[in-house]
């Protein structure tokens, strides 16, 4: 299960990680880039998201799923 958004960890940020189910593998990276960076940009909304403890602070991770590529206006690799 994902955790919810947290203001306190989200100011702790230093990395920010993508995981792609199998069924976007085919996906260009340049493609891939350009969703995560958007997905990023707004965590609060991510279906899947956790946090994951570093050293120097936390690692946002965001599982994109259908609906947020939905949710940035991305149905397919362009």
């Amino acid at each position: 299960m994902a955790n919810e958004y947290d203001p306190y960890r989200e100011a702790l940020v230093v990395e920010e990680t993508t995981l792609w189910p199998d069924e976007y593998e085919s996906w260009d990276d340049g493609d891939k880039t350009k969703v995560a960076a958007l997905l990023h940009a707004s965590p609060a909304e991510a279906s899947e998201m956790r946090y994951d403890r570093q050293h120097t602070g936390f690692s946002r991770v965001i599982t994109v799923t259908a609906e947020d590529l939905d949710r940035v206006g991305v149905h397919e690799a362009s």
